[in-house]
């Protein structure tokens, strides 16, 4: 009997789990390990928000099962959103589904629009669920180096031109999860024509909209003219109000596309539990002095890593946008790659990173380091760095596979 099962086996080994065991393994022994690897915000969700789900778990029907596409006042204070924020009007009806948050979102969305072998054009690096979703749904990526904006816009084009069968969507996410790279509307005008030449459908990942260090904040897809033809737009609550553990998200634009999300829903799930959807139309009604508080909270820490980790030898380029540095193997460990140097790191410094690799093969050389630990807890790290790198040569030797070479 074959114990495989077929969609387990188009998963490749999950790459972060090595650095994960190390991690586990050294707590396990007591080390305090500062910890840069998952993008989990470490801040409080603001208390209008909690005192809004608490006062609607106490109400017994709230209790009762939910709506899979979102209650109504959830997908309305959605669209709402969409209109402040970005002047796209949107109908709460047809053109926004809430989902438990944006990755189910995606994961779901890949389902709902993929047939067997279908081509999706994806960014790499990228954050895993953009390949993935589409793989578990049965189709096939083609991956486009996505270093920059501009790379990554010109691979659309040349793959387009050369794959047979062509493919039938493209995934563009900025800021991006996790080289923390932001585009202006100009480079959604770009895609939205060059999608609608070759008639792909397009899907835009927006989860880090609101957490941005620049004057102008990141715009949204939809706001291309004629966009709604063809894409969507994925976004969470879960960084812009410190709520990643609720479970919200959304797909928002497209009609049709939407549609068959409901559909796949419909089958799946009850939508999340109707006090959390009640407190996350609150957030999204209500004041808006929090996500300024929490973006600032971000940047003061961006600049507190960039500086004491350039103090330390280890120059990271400062992050217009995300809660991410996207940030090179230092020269002393270039050759030991991502991989090895994320390990070494964790052993020798007490530091967590998320080695680049882990996000697809053109992340290599670097590792993504997240924006969760507080400013004294930066600096410490910082500190451990710094005689890490001092002792590089010393650790390199003491590392069988390089020593080896």
């Amino acid at each position: 009997m074959n114990n495989d099962f077929h969609r387990i086996q188009r998963l490749p080994p999950y790459i972060f789990e090595e650095v994960n065991r190390i991690k586990a393994k050294l707590r396990g022994q007591g080390v305090d390990i500062i910890d840069f690897g998952m993008g989990n915000p470490d801040m409080p969700t603001p208390q209008h928000i909690v005192d809004k789900l608490c006062e609607t778990a106490r109400k017994p029907k709230a209790h009762r099962y939910s709506a899979s596409k979102g209650i109504p006042g959830l997908r309305k204070a959605m669209a709402g959103y969409y209109g402040r924020r970005f002047g796209v009007k949107l109908n709460p009806d047809t053109e926004v589904i809430a989902t438990l948050g944006s990755k189910e979102g995606f994961a779901n969305l890949a389902q709902a629009i993929t047939g067997p072998g279908d081509v999706v054009i994806c960014p790499n690096p990228a954050y895993p669920i953009h390949a993935y979703g589409f793989i578990m749904a049965g189709g096939a990526i083609q991956h486009v180096p996505a270093l920059s904006p501009e790379q990554y816009l010109s691979g659309i084009s040349q793959a387009v031109a050369g794959l047979t069968p062509p493919p039938i969507a493209v995934i563009v996410s900025y800021p991006s999860n996790p080289t923390a790279q932001w585009v202006d509307l100009d480079f959604y005008k770009e895609v939205i024509a060059l999608a609608k030449r070759h008639e792909l459908l397009v899907l835009s990942d927006v989860a880090y909209s609101e957490i941005y260090f620049e004057d102008n904040p990141p715009p949204s897809i939809l706001q291309v003219e004629g966009a709604k033809d063809i894409a969507v737009e994925v976004n969470s609550l879960s960084k812009t109000y410190a709520m990643p553990g609720w479970r919200v998200g959304m797909v928002v634009g497209n009609e049709r596309m939407c549609a068959a999300l409901a559909r796949v829903k419909s089958y799946l799930d009850y939508g999340a539990f109707t006090p959390v959807q009640v407190a996350a139309a609150a957030a999204l009604n209500g004041p808006q002095d929090c996500v300024e508080e929490i973006r600032q909270t971000y940047k003061s820490r961006r600049d507190v890593l960039v500086e004491s980790m350039a103090r330390a030898g280890w120059d990271i380029p400062s992050p217009p946008a995300s809660m991410f540095a996207w940030a090179p193997v230092p020269e002393p460990f270039r050759e030991a790659g991502s991989m090895l140097f994320s390990k070494l790191l964790i052993e020798h410094a007490e530091v967590a990173v998320s080695p680049g690799v882990g996000f697809g093969e053109h992340g290599e050389g670097f590792v993504r380091i997240g924006l969760v630990e507080n400013e004294h807890r930066i600096r410490q790290a910082a500190r451990n760095v710094r005689k890490f790198l001092q002792n590089s040569d010393e650790i390199l030797r003491g590392e069988p596979a390089l020593a080896a070479q």
